[in-house]
């Protein structure tokens, strides 16, 4: 009888391997700022890097799946190493962690969280802004209480933006050790890859990200989440899934997009085993679990200040910031000179999202094993298109794909399926999916076609060697409305702050022309190295529109 151990499948040593290959990404960097400022971080870094080739060595050589499986551990040990030591040398905060530390603070003193402007957290500090497009700047916190719940315990770490860090770096960290241990033994190096690998999810960790928290409590809920409620019962293990689920409803509002599909495909899933009314009695206990806890973190904010409240656990959706992002808004940015139909990338997002969740209905066969993907394409049409935004989520995808395959969805409901198979069944089908998608494409269309409703001529630009103090520009109101300009320059993808209007009106009236003269912020822009694009955009609020210009400097 042989008692030699049963070898693992090559695809696992692969997926082993490309784990271990993935924590290279980022890593010299880590190291070099260590050597400098922190050697004893360096000599751990060090060792990692010893790790991750032995651990390359092992992948490929080691006999058995057991021995297998503690390669997949070291190189989890591994990342979970480097994360950590990445965390101890970049401290630099973000508009996410500043705010949600001092919301934490402010709930520690007993003063309220939501509707209150900090703008000194931003002054001079390198911490990015959120500009509107009514000209001013969003300096309040906008995400659900969670977040600054669990970081309160942790203000002692010390100032700025670093207790928020230190708990989302922590939640990505735990988050991944229960994706692994979720995940079956073959795949544990996939969720080492996705979380740690590529230096990615672990930068917004570090940054201290609210969503971060979601993503880790969102693990659980993916993970295997066609079976929640078999049998027709949550059992402990759902119930804990559905709590999960409403906590990470109360840390960020991304898990708000991806509710929608779980639901529905859960009631499918559990209508095609016990029917229609048991599986609606499954979706409506696991959603009341869920907001419940949901209710629970958030009452103590509901009762004390329920106006600020809901207006800002609603503030990225009614802010009115300004385009930005890696979707279809970069036609208006960067393709054209603007348009007059901004609004319309908003509705877009909006019917793009309503039509997918209909589309996952009636195809949720084909379509559940996405339920993790399909919520974030709506994004990309969405004015704020940030790649952040579908980046952070992606553990989630591993998760799904792994636990959650085709056949999962093999008996699931979906509507009009009782009809016999005909000639004229995929056409309809074909046809469903443009009627249902076609609105959000014309909405995208109408947005991406609009025309700038500024027109604007540079008259002079008074400026020295290396920057720019006066711009006088002829502005000439196309549009049928009064419009409110704000003024700012951009080079590449960021935006500098507005410019001040030290002369021209405040309201331009339709159809009308006159002469602006802008002063940059702090007196002086500094100018560009020569043959760099600087543009001029001019931001409204009612309607929402762009409208950019080529500044070209003259000669000296």
């Amino acid at each position: 009888m042989s008692t030699a151990p049963e070898p693992p499948t090559q695809w696992h040593r692969v997926l082993t391997l490309l784990a271990d290959v993935s924590l290279f990404i980022g890593t010299r960097e880590v190291w070099t700022q260590a050597a400098v400022h922190r050697p004893a971080v360096a000599a751990v870094i060090s060792v990692c890097y010893a790790s991750i080739l032995v651990c390359g060595v092992l992948a490929l050589v080691v006999r058995g799946r057991r021995a297998l499986a503690r390669v997949d551990l070291c190189v989890l040990v591994t990342g979970l190493t480097l994360a950590v030591c990445a965390f101890v040398l970049f401290h630099r905060g973000t508009d996410e962690s500043v705010l949600t530390a001092q919301a934490a603070r402010e709930l520690v003193a007993g003063h309220g969280v939501y509707g209150h402007p900090w703008p000194w957290l931003f002054g001079g500090n390198g911490i990015a802004l959120t500009p509107t497009v009514t000209g001013g700047y969003d300096y309040t916190y906008g995400y659900p209480p969670l977040a600054p719940l669990l970081t309160a315990p942790l203000l002692w770490l010390g100032h700025g933006g670093l207790p928020a860090m230190a708990l989302s770096t922590g939640a990505l960290l735990v988050g991944t050790v229960v994706l692994w241990w979720l995940l079956p033994a073959p795949w544990r190096s996939a969720a080492t890859m996705a979380c740690l690998g590529f230096s990615m999810i672990s930068m917004y960790g570090r940054l201290g990200y609210p969503a971060i928290l979601a993503l880790a409590l969102l693990v659980p809920v993916v993970v295997r989440w066609p079976r929640i409620g078999r049998g027709g019962r949550l059992g402990p293990a759902g119930v804990a899934q559905a709590a999960c689920l409403g906590a990470a409803c109360a840390a960020q509002q991304l898990p708000w997009f991806l509710t929608p599909f779980l639901l529905a495909g859960i009631y499918a899933v559990r209508r095609g085993e016990l029917g229609a009314r048991a599986a609606g009695l499954v979706v409506l206990r696991l959603a009341g679990v869920a907001a419940t806890v949901w209710l629970l973190i958030n009452t103590y904010f509901i009762v004390s200040e329920p106006g600020a409240w809901l207006k800002g656990i609603a503030l990225p959706l009614i802010q009115g910031a300004v385009l930005h992002g890696q979707g279809l808004v970069d036609v208006s940015l960067y393709l054209t000179n603007g348009s007059d139909r901004v609004d319309w990338y908003g509705y877009a997002s909006l019917l793009l999202l309503a039509g997918l969740l209909a589309l996952f209905v009636l195809f949720v066969r084909r379509l559940g094993p996405a339920a993790a993907v399909l919520p974030w394409l709506a994004f990309w049409l969405a004015t704020r298109s940030q790649d952040g935004y579908y980046l952070m989520m992606t553990p989630l995808w591993l998760a799904a794909a792994v636990t959650a395959p085709a056949a999962e969805f093999a008996g699931a409901w979906q509507p009009f399926t009782r009809r016999p198979a005909g000639p004229y069944r995929r056409p309809a089908r074909i046809a469903a999916a443009v009627l249902l998608l076609s609105p959000a494409l014309a909405s995208a269309a109408l947005a991406a076609t609009g025309s700038p409703p500024l027109r604007m001529e540079v008259i002079s630009v008074r400026h020295g060697v290396r920057t720019l103090s006066r711009l006088t520009l002829r502005v000439t109101n196309t549009d049928d409305d009064a419009l409110t300009p704000h003024f700012t320059l951009t080079r590449g993808q960021g935006m500098y702050p507005y410019f001040s209007v030290l002369r021209g009106p405040a309201t331009l009236p339709a159809h009308a022309t006159a002469t602006y003269e802008l002063r940059p912020p702090g007196g002086t822009y500094a100018l560009p190295e020569p043959g760099q694009r600087i543009r001029l955009r001019v931001f409204t609020s009612s309607p929402q529109t762009l409208s950019s210009a080529d500044v070209t400097l003259p000669t000296a």
